[in-house]
């Protein structure tokens, strides 16, 4: 909401919460340290989303099912930086991205989709010689793991290498469970303290290793990319994007 306020092309019309949060009523200005705004946090975001060209969405996953099926009826488009669906839950977002625009993505930082974008071209030059682990670390309160980034990263390294990564994923290790499988993707999950968010894709090689990591110090980088895939959504026709779209990498 405060960098929303603060984005030139970008104006802030509502917010909202869940029913029976402490701080619905209150101005969204005292909510974010500035001056009045006449804005309302509020639980009702039908009312909410009548005065807005798009919604951006950050909650859980039920929540987030349920503002897109509002969205879709009132014909608004959508960006959502909810992780965490199954698959299932997955195709209904998509089925609704049927009749509104829709950018859904794991991680809204420019520099995590670069790095997606870098692992696309890394991971075939460097083949089947190197092994490939994907580190991720987050703040004790997050709810899913692994992140939807780091399983974003293990899903662009599984087609590159042209494996099912239902089939090579390992998530964890314990006790005496022998060599590392040939076609192994190691996840691995860190859960601690206040990391804001790390991500790293370790290629361990002949003689070598090469990291690529991705290193989050506030939550601001994430709501930049969202606020910028809001802008870029509104007058697009129907359809499910991320932010590779919008940033225009998609093409190139």
């Amino acid at each position: 909401m405060r960098l929303a306020c603060e984005t030139k092309g970008i104006q802030l019309v509502g917010a909202v919460e869940h029913s029976g949060h402490p701080l619905l009523g209150q101005d969204v200005g005292q909510l974010i340290g500035a001056k009045q705004t006449g804005i309302t946090l509020t639980a009702n975001l039908t009312e909410a989303l009548n005065k807005a060209e798009v919604l951006i969405d950050f909650s859980t996953t039920e929540a987030t099912l349920n503002s897109l099926q509002t969205a879709s009826f009132l014909k608004k488009p959508m960006v959502i930086g909810t992780t965490g669906f199954t698959e299932k839950e997955v195709n209904r977002i998509k089925n609704f991205s049927k009749t509104i625009p829709c950018v859904m993505a794991p991680n809204m930082s420019v520099g995590v989709n670069v790095l997606f974008k870098l692992l696309e071209e890394v991971v075939p030059i460097l083949g089947e010689d190197y092994d490939i682990e994907i580190i991720e670390a987050h703040h004790r309160h997050k709810k899913d793991a692994p992140s939807g980034t780091a399983m974003k990263m293990a899903q662009i390294v599984a087609k590159a290498l042209r494996r099912d990564l239902n089939e090579v994923a390992r998530y964890s290790r314990h006790g005496l469970i022998g060599e590392r499988k040939e076609k192994e993707i190691g996840i691995q999950t860190i859960r601690a303290g206040e990391i804001v968010g790390e991500h790293t894709v370790l290629f361990a090689g002949p003689g070598e290793t090469l990291e690529i990591k991705h290193q989050a110090f506030n939550r601001d980088n994430f709501a930049r990319g969202a606020l910028e895939a809001a802008r870029w959504i509104v007058g697009k026709p129907p359809g499910h994007f991320d932010m590779l779209d919008v940033l225009g990498f998609r093409d190139q």
